[in-house]
């Protein structure tokens, strides 16, 4: 098989589609007024923030005046947990926090900055499957919880939590449920009332949109502290000129995402025939997180007695790029928290490979995966001091 380029690493991102560069176009050429201007060529920019609310609000299930848009997930992470967090504090005085050891580290920061400023924070264990351990979270739950913060989908190893449960459980106690769904959004089906979440927070550039684009639900009758205050922008909520061509862009990679929803058993299938593959065939390898209850296009494999730097960049030489974790992080030479937190010691988890498919991925791109993968690891075991050999 000839060389080629095979893009196996959309969870870090993914590029825009044409059909939202198409979206945006409008708004960068002629229909570029302000939305808050009151003469025709603002209203005419405020038409399309509209419609753009209303096409994205109806991808999720939840009224446009649901959402609010952002410059990501990052700053919705921060928004929902922080502004959820202290509202609480303010209105009952709750101050405890729970989230999961596994969470996207704008969660996880967010939580150590919450606890700065007096509040009492709780990590919940995960099994070793990546899903949360349901009854440490009941032990955890109490009076005094404000919020709890569990991703609706991990951004590693691809595990899909029990959402509607934890929700209930929290709202039994009174408090206030958040997911993060930056990974989960163009994957799977999301809904938010299904899900029985106050707040959901998404990415645009994980779905087809550019970066710098994302936004919060947050259900009706909630009002948590403002984020950015300004010209009242988003119904008083988020100041600041609303950046009209990525949230049509954003709207547009939701239509499209739901309308594709259907591809991703295909993309699943080609997940699955590639993890086959390796556990076969390739000795002391793990398979990280639930096999079950994960996004359809993630795989993630520990390799025993390798780096997953040097796996990574060996794979880009030959055209494929996948990644050893999660994109926010890849700089760190700590091994990944969250395959720590499923009990996987550091030298394994420093071996791990994040295979993410999305649709535009190809039977062929698995071959070629296939291809050359082996040799790779084979070429890498036999530097090291360490490997004992395929027959040990």
């Amino acid at each position: 098989m000839e060389d080629r380029f095979v893009y196996a690493d959309n969870a870090a991102t993914t590029p825009v589609a044409p059909e939202v560069v198409a979206a945006m176009t409008p708004y960068l050429t002629e229909k570029w007024g302000n939305p808050s201007s009151m003469y025709s060529k603002g209203r005419e920019a405020r038409r399309g923030l509209d419609e753009a609310r209303e096409t994205a609000a109806g991808a999720l299930g939840c009224a446009p005046n649901e959402l609010y848009f952002t410059s990501g997930g990052t700053e919705a992470d921060n928004w929902a947990l922080k502004g959820g967090a202290r509202f609480m504090r303010a209105k009952q005085g709750r101050t405890h926090v729970i989230t999961s050891t596994i969470e996207h580290p704008a969660v996880l920061r967010s939580c150590e900055a919450l606890a700065r400023e007096g509040f009492r924070v709780s990590y919940v264990k995960v099994h070793e499957n990546g899903i949360i351990d349901m009854d440490e979270l009941g032990r955890l739950l109490d009076r005094n919880t404000a919020i709890v913060a569990v991703m609706l989908a991990n951004n590693e190893i691809g595990t899909i939590q029990p959402i509607p449960e934890i929700a209930k459980l929290a709202h039994e106690a009174g408090a206030l449920m958040f997911t993060d769904a930056v990974q989960a959004v163009g994957s799977i089906p999301v809904n938010v009332k299904e899900l029985g979440v106050d707040m959901l927070s998404l990415s645009g550039h994980k779905l087809g949109a550019p970066k710098g684009i994302g936004a919060l639900y947050m259900r009706r009758g909630l009002k948590i502290d403002k984020y950015i205050d300004g010209g009242g922008q988003e119904r008083g909520m988020r100041s600041g000129t609303e950046n009209l061509p990525y949230i049509a862009g954003l709207a547009e990679a939701l239509r499209l995402a739901v309308s594709r929803l259907p591809d991703m058993e295909r993309v699943r299938a080609m997940r699955d025939r590639l993890a086959d593959y390796i556990l076969n065939n390739i000795p002391h390898t793990i398979y990280n997180g639930d096999r079950e209850h994960r996004l359809p296009g993630n795989l993630n494999i520990s390799f025993e007695y390798i780096e997953g730097e040097s796996l990574l960049l060996l794979l880009d030489m030959a055209g494929i790029c996948i990644s050893t974790g999660s994109a926010c992080s890849s700089n760190s030479l700590e091994p990944s928290h969250v395959l720590l937190a499923l009990g996987l010691p550091a030298e394994k988890a420093h071996g791990s490979m994040r295979v993410s498919l999305s649709h535009g991925n190809t039977e062929e791109d698995i071959d070629y995966i296939i291809e050359k993968l082996p040799g790779i690891v084979k070429r890498l075991r036999d530097m090291s001091p360490i490997y004992p050999g395929e027959d040990k």
